[in-house]
């Protein structure tokens, strides 16, 4: 008896040691989500503390718009129908001033509209007789969800009025149906309507009046701050390229930039080989330019809802913003290409080196220093004067680039291989020239358009010294 308890005892102990590791496994992997999702929480909010803010501000909302339901007046005036001015809280506030306003004047026009049509619609059908009443309105409601839908196909209207068309489609419907059980149609619209105005009217307010976030501002500044980066890495860190003991190449920053695009992206300096002497400004660094294109389109059209606000008009010209942002992008891919040229294991001759890498750099900086110069007199307001100085220099340096290009720089016995990679690097400086001449001329416009102040450059219309770091093959 004894032996049998002993070995069940054994067994029991067994499938506890066998069980056991894989339960303390999840209950280990479970608490590693939860303090990632929780860690990944706290970096969001301290990423941006406006939405910490924003997240308050939808709370409060949503508290205020409740006190339909807790204050017994307030409820006996509105009765269930209360529950729509919580719907539009919990659908209409967003993050940005224009993204909130833009929703609640088309739920509020909608509503407005597809109420009114809604009753004309059950005044006919009820001059139809009880048989054909039902037949008139599934009529009415089949049409305009057919038109409607259609229409949201048009994409200047998805653009702007998606989600009026939306409501316009659900309250006429709704009110259409409930009203062929319910006589008091106009009472159902009234407190409809009543309840979507209160609603949105408490979002737009709590969203203009407390710590504000207006797209605008956000657009304007993001656009600049592109601008700038760019910059800085032609102008401040200069595209070069250093012949180490090994023939290694490494891309060196002079002030640690790395850039791949305008996306959201991590860029590592990268090295063919690992000698022992590595420059210290080769190091890794996050470059966050922009998010994705697509956004951009969004945010100009919440803005377009914004009231006057700072230096923004209520029509301010914010298509010109975007369009200089897909100039800026177009600039960003250029250099894109010539990083990944640079980075190749390519082997040029120092003489044809030597001969274009002073115009190279020239080109290379004079670039980037006008890109800085109009990011700044969009920050600012201020016409761009500096700007125009540096492009001529730039301009001048590519036309002293294309004659060495053409005088020949090389004899007959070069090798073709060698001759490709350089002329190669020429023609992408050129066309980031080109390209941060077409974002001068597109920031010029907007200076025309907003009338930026006018103040005196302060840089000499003389070309700059070249210095280290140049721009060359390796």
């Amino acid at each position: 008896m004894d032996l049998e308890c002993a070995s069940q005892e054994t067994v029991k102990q067994g499938l506890l040691a066998r069980g056991w590791p894989p339960i303390k496994g999840f209950s280990k992997h479970v608490k590693t989500k939860v303090f990632e999702f929780f860690s990944h929480l706290i970096k969001l909010g301290q990423d941006d503390p406006r939405r910490v803010v924003h997240s308050l501000k939808a709370g409060l909302a949503l508290t205020l718009v409740s006190l339909f339901y807790y204050y017994q007046p307030l409820y006996k005036s509105f009765g269930v129908s209360a529950m729509w001015a919580v719907i539009t809280v919990v659908v209409v506030f967003e993050f940005s001033v224009g993204a909130t306003l833009g929703k609640g004047v088309n739920r509020g026009l909608a509503t407005l509209l597809a109420g009114g049509l809604a009753v004309g619609a059950h005044q006919l059908a009820n001059l139809s007789g009880r048989i054909g009443e039902p037949i008139v309105l599934g009529f009415f409601v089949f049409l305009q969800a057919a038109v409607s839908t259609f229409v949201r196909f048009c994409p200047q209207i998805k653009a702007r009025y998606d989600y009026g068309l939306l409501i316009f489609i659900l309250t006429f419907s709704l009110i259409s149906i409930s009203g062929f059980r319910d006589d008091e149609v106009l009472e159902l619209v009234h407190k409809r309507l009543l309840t979507v105005l209160i609603g949105g009217s408490t979002c737009v307010i709590i969203s203009v009046l407390l710590f504000p976030v207006w797209a605008g501002q956000d657009l304007h500044n993001l656009i600049a701050s592109n601008m700038e980066k760019l910059g800085i890495f032609l102008e401040g860190t200069h595209l070069h390229y250093q012949l180490l003991k090994k023939q290694c190449m490494y891309l060196v920053t002079g002030s640690g930039i790395c850039l791949q695009g305008l996306e959201m992206n991590t860029l590592k300096c990268q090295r063919m080989e690992s000698p022992k002497k590595i420059d210290p400004s080769c190091r890794v660094i996050k470059v966050f330019l922009t998010p994705k294109p697509t956004k951009m389109p969004w945010w100009a059209n919440f803005a377009r809802w914004e009231p006057r606000h700072g230096r923004f008009q209520f029509r301010h010209p914010w298509r010109q913003y975007l369009k200089i942002g897909a100039l800026t992008r177009k600039c960003a891919y250029r250099i894109e290409s010539l990083n990944g040229h640079l980075y190749a294991d390519i082997q040029a001759k120092r003489e044809i080196r030597s001969k274009i890498q002073e115009t190279c750099t020239t080109i290379s900086m004079e670039s980037g220093k006008a890109l800085k110069e109009l990011s700044m007199a969009i920050k600012t307001m201020v016409q761009p004067f500096a700007a125009d100085i540096h492009i001529e220099n730039s301009k001048s340096s590519v036309k002293n680039l294309d004659t060495l290009l053409k005088s020949g720089l090389w004899d007959d016995e070069t090798d073709l291989l060698e001759v490709v990679p350089v002329a190669t690097v020429a023609s992408l400086l050129i066309d980031v020239v080109t390209c941060t001449a077409e974002i001068a001329e597109s920031v010029n416009e907007l200076a025309t358009m907003l009338k930026f102040e006018v103040v005196e450059p302060t840089v000499s219309p003389e070309k700059t010294e070249t210095g280290q770091p140049k721009i060359g093959i390796s």
